[in-house]
């Protein structure tokens, strides 16, 4: 009797990630002057965000997201000449995407994803702060050869701002600003570039001859 044994089968699999560069548009968001209740608005303006998403499995992915804007809010006060305070807005976030067609890659798909929001003044007296945000989208991506795609987004923040007044004042500040809650909304046009990671599972086949 011949007892062979052989071992070493494996079945490549991979996993479909992705390395997304957008161009958006944001609107919304403001707070409040502490003292007069004037609403202080966020001026619409560009903006530039990157993602970078691990697939999970044939439908699903993990999201790495930042998204940045460069824009200034309007603190003059009615009667008198308007005020401008330069202001960055940064969300980064952590969350995924779910392709509603079952298939990473072409279609619509949902997205979201939970983390902070960094706010910079840009003026003598204000200082950074960083708040708890959150943001809910959805997108649809159209493949443009194997590895590249056009993504369109749309996306909702919101911001528990949670002050009530000395929001950004470090000591001398011209206006006290308070908030609850912020929410803004992009709009965004992403070029993404797929990439594929693979892995080995591997088993066991024994062949007995007599």
């Amino acid at each position: 009797m011949l007892l062979a044994a052989a071992a070493g089968s494996s079945a490549a699999q991979s996993r479909d990630n992705a390395l997304t560069l957008y161009a958006a548009y944001r609107d919304g968001g403001s707070f409040i002057d502490a003292t007069t209740g004037n609403k202080l608005p966020i001026e619409a303006s560009g903006a530039g965000a990157i993602s970078l998403d691990l697939g999970l499995d044939a439908s699903r992915q993990l999201q790495l997201f930042v998204s940045r804007q460069s824009s200034q809010i309007s603190v003059g006060q009615a009667g008198a000449v308007p005020g401008k305070l330069p202001l960055k807005v940064t969300y980064m976030h952590i969350g995924g995407t779910s392709f509603l067609e079952g298939r990473i890659g072409r279609g619509a798909y949902v997205v979201g994803g939970l983390g902070a929001t960094l706010f910079e003044p840009g003026s003598e007296g204000f200082e950074n702060e960083l708040r708890a945000s959150m943001n809910l989208g959805i997108g649809y991506q159209l493949p443009l050869g194997e590895r590249m795609a056009l993504r369109i987004e749309a996306r909702g923040y919101a911001t528990l701002v949670n002050s009530s007044g000395g929001l950004f004042c470090s000591g001398g500040c011209t206006i006290s600003i308070k908030g609850d809650t912020m929410t803004q909304g992009e709009v965004q046009v992403g070029l993404s570039f797929r990439y594929w990671e693979g892995r080995l599972s591997s088993g066991n086949i024994w062949d007995c001859r007599t």
